[in-house]
């Protein structure tokens, strides 16, 4: 599985953006998404997921801000973050767990990773 992450770029505080990470496979309807974000100097953290039949968990960090939603149709998957503060600073990294079971909190539990794009959230 290939995963192509775009939209990422520069925005002032109170902003939004949306990211797309477009993946390969005929069998995308399947697949558990996840997005995480790696600051400077920190480790890669968990930010959302939305699993193959929609059930949808956030970090408490963005909740209530961001928003993740997949078209299957498209292969792709969107992360719309609203209300962008300076510690959403980061590079944003799709990634994809084509099966099992498990909390998708944790990076080991993908399979498949994009190639990031950063956003940067200027005060």
């Amino acid at each position: 599985v290939q995963l192509q992450a775009s939209g990422g770029g520069l925005v002032q505080a109170g902003g939004s953006l949306r990211l797309s990470c477009a993946a390969s496979g005929r069998t995308f309807r399947r697949y558990d998404m996840g997005w995480f974000r790696q600051a400077p100097g920190k480790e890669r953290e968990f930010v959302a997921h939305i699993r193959s039949g929609g059930s949808i968990s956030y970090a408490d960090s963005v909740k209530g801000r961001f928003t993740i939603s997949r078209d299957n149709a498209e292969n792709t998957v969107y992360l719309q973050m609203n209300s962008l503060k300076p510690e959403d600073t980061a590079v944003y990294y799709c990634a994809v767990r084509t099966g099992g079971s498990g909390t998708l909190y944790y990076r080991d539990e993908y399979e498949y990773w994009g190639q990031g794009t950063l956003v940067t959230v200027s005060s």
